[in-house]
């Protein structure tokens, strides 16, 4: 999608640098953290939100989930809180299928 910023970042239009990527999934930290530690985790493939997931998609869902466990164990959040959240709806900021890792102390509640 030409106007998604999330897209544009994937497509390396905008420099951003990647935590983590593979062919599938780019993660980078949140531009505007709410806690410690603020990683975004976005889908390669435009999906405008979870309603728009097909059921071809579950791969890709099960390595979401996987890549949060990798960055979980690497940023040593094992025994600490941390929280997995997708955001969706008309209200959100990029209507771009992301996923939001926070973990350590919260600095608002979100």
């Amino acid at each position: 999608m030409d106007d998604c910023i999330f897209c544009r970042i994937i497509k390396k239009e905008i420099p951003k640098e990647f935590i983590y990527e593979s062919d599938n999934l780019v993660v980078f930290p949140d531009i505007n953290p709410s806690a410690d530690i603020h990683f975004l985790i976005i889908p390669k493939k435009h999906i405008k939100g979870i309603g728009d997931l097909t059921d071809s998609d579950g791969l890709l869902l099960s390595e979401v989930y996987k890549t949060v466990d990798k960055l979980v164990t690497d940023n040593n959040l094992n025994d600490k809180l941390y929280r997995v959240m997708v955001n969706g709806g008309k209200a959100q900021h990029v209507p771009h299928l992301h996923f939001h890792l926070l973990g350590g102390n919260w600095k608002k509640f979100v």
